[in-house]
């Protein structure tokens, strides 16, 4: 009777849980998995983009009108310091190491990042720091001296907010640092075998570069910022000019690594487009290696443009020479990029989705703001223009219409691999249209504000300005009501939306070789390379889709290949939902 018992608890099947799927209450613990981590980095950095948005929208509410006539000056001060604080060290930078958090082992192969402790630290110095720095709107001595906090103003305003704001960037750059060194360490030791570099996706060659620029200007930051805290708190003079300091060298600190934080900035992105449009537009990527080695490129050329930041900041005339060309080469390997993606999309069977919509708008927008950049790299025109809102437009094309909708593009492709859902499309789009409008409602007549002499940073303006001003500030409510739709189809997709399978897309890198979400350690053993990431169409192109027995076109076994059909655009998702 026993051993009947016994045989008959045998037969009955046990209950395994998904290995991918997580308790909620996961993401909010001191974890070591990478993909964990990677989502905290990026739901965290989108927390502090709301957050860093409301204070954009109250400076534009400002700005409406030409008085000071909404918030005080000193809170107008405060709030724009904080508003571009938050929006780069708690949005942009932040949410790409997440992307890198999650995608690299994924990609090569590997179990887990190579330092998971360190990560992990890494990630939590994120909301620490964040929360450090809105803190210091409540001492009543805020920071006001912008994000760039110049000295001697920084010196003399705001000194209490002022340190505030040194220790929460000096945290977050260290947050950076520590991530960078787990990249690029996971990147040349644990790739699996047969993955050479030319094999890499190309965010991973992104991440690369991203890394190495991050290791070398941002210990100049980190510098510059500690001389700084010594001349607040201990008395020092090394920039406080009544003391004999010279704030011009602060400048060079300062902007050494500030203008390579617009590539630590863009370069992940630039990696994410070059994943998202061969797989939606079903061609291989035009020009691998001259992406690849673009990217690094770019990383070399960004430590040696910094000083066109300063042209009017008394430096000799030989040396404004030097940084206006060296800015203008720069713009040959991002040229590159640009003409590589369009050449990959030029005859191919486009799908109009919303991650392909928010790679195009990507790449119109980005290339407005690199017109305008390489005219701001010529000193006549940037000395006419310094301190102008033609240099914030160029800034949020670049920064908004380039890295914030290389972000949602991300989000919406890698969505499913994360979640193993879903969204919902319609929704997508309607954000992607709300974007759209509102990012070029907002920041395309600062252009013309700044031709006419606008100055940036002022709470009060000549009233001739007001009608364009209204314009923007009525794009950045559209702007504001864009991420609703957004926050609203993420939310229910992830709780409810339809299974995705474990590769919607049938793309072919890494990553789409394992489950939506993926289990633990990521694959089922070690992956084998069947095919080359952007093999879309060749002959020898093969989709990695696991294989369950039974059913030849949902699974696979991590590596189990199935040959595609070259001229198929991938199939509906309902058609090839995974079920269990």
């Amino acid at each position: 009777m026993a051993q009947a018992k016994i045989q008959e608890a045998a037969n009955i099947p046990a209950k395994i849980e998904e290995p991918g799927v997580r308790k909620w209450w996961e993401f909010f613990t001191f974890s070591t998995d990478h993909k964990v981590i990677g989502i905290q980095y990026i739901v965290t950095s989108f927390i502090f983009y709301c957050i860093g948005g409301v204070m954009a929208d109250l400076v534009r509410t400002e700005l409406r009108t030409p008085e000071s006539d909404f918030v005080s000056p000193e809170l107008y001060n405060s709030l724009f310091t904080l508003h571009a604080t938050i929006m780069i060290f708690l949005w942009i930078v932040p949410v790409g190491a997440g992307f890198a958090n999650y995608l690299i082992p994924l990609m090569i192969g590997a179990k887990d990042m190579a330092f998971p402790r360190l990560n992990a630290v890494a990630f939590w110095m994120i909301p620490i720091g964040g929360l450090l720095l809105i803190s210091s709107l409540a001492v009543g001595d805020a920071p006001d001296a912008g994000w760039t906090s110049y000295p001697p103003l920084s010196l003399v305003t705001g000194q209490v907010g002022e340190m505030i704001w040194i220790l929460s960037v000096l945290l977050l750059g260290t947050s950076s640092i520590l991530g960078a060194i787990n990249f690029l360490v996971t990147l040349l030791k644990m790739r699996i075998p047969g993955m050479g570099f030319h094999q890499m996706p190309l965010f991973c060659w992104a991440m690369l570069a991203t890394s190495a620029l991050v290791l070398v200007s941002t210990p100049v930051l980190a510098a510059g910022l500690i001389l700084l805290s010594f001349d607040l708190i201990a008395g020092t003079t090394f920039f406080n000019p009544t003391g004999g300091g010279d704030p011009v060298v602060y400048q060079h600190m300062f902007w050494f690594y500030s203008h390579p934080a617009v590539y630590i900035m863009i370069l992940p992105f630039f990696g994410a487009i070059s994943e998202i449009i061969p797989t939606h537009a079903r061609k291989p990527i035009f020009g691998y290696k001259a992406i690849a080695y673009s990217s690094l490129a770019i990383s070399f050329l960004g430590l040696i443009v910094w000083a066109h930041h300063m042209f009017t900041s008394g430096i000799p005339g030989w040396l404004r020479m030097f940084f206006m060309i060296t800015t203008m080469i720069i713009a040959v390997p991002t040229g590159i990029k640009i003409f590589s993606w369009l050449a990959t999309m030029w005859g191919g069977k486009i799908q109009l989705n919303t991650p392909m919509l928010f790679a195009m708008g990507f790449v119109g927008t980005f290339v407005i703001g690199g017109i305008s950049g390489v005219m701001l790299a010529a000193v006549p025109f940037d000395i006419h223009v310094h301190d102008t809102y033609f240099v914030v437009a160029h800034l949020h094309y670049v920064l908004f219409g380039g890295s914030v909708l290389g972000i949602f593009a991300g989000i919406y492709h890698w969505f499913p691999k994360m979640t193993g859902r879903m969204f919902n499309e319609f929704w997508g789009k309607v954000h992607f249209a709300l974007t759209i409008v509102g990012l070029n409602m907002t920041f395309l007549p600062m252009h013309k504000l700044g031709l006419m002499g606008m100055n940036r940073r002022i709470a009060q303006y000549d009233p001739k300005f007001t009608s364009v001003n209204e314009i923007c500030t009525y794009g950045s409510y559209l702007l504001a009501i864009s991420t609703l739709p957004f926050i609203v189809n993420m939310a229910w997709s992830w709780l409810y939306g339809e299974k995705a399978g474990d590769n919607p897309w049938r793309s072919l890198t890494l990553e789409w070789m394992t489950t939506s979400p993926p289990a633990i350690e990521n694959f089922e053993g070690i992956p084998v390379l069947a095919t080359g990431p952007y093999d879309y169409g060749l002959e020898n192109a093969k989709y990695g889709v696991p294989m369950e027995s039974g059913d030849p076109l949902t699974s696979a076994g991590t590596n189990s290949v199935l040959r595609a059909d070259p001229d198929e655009p991938y199939p509906s998702i309902a058609a090839k939902t995974d079920e269990r």
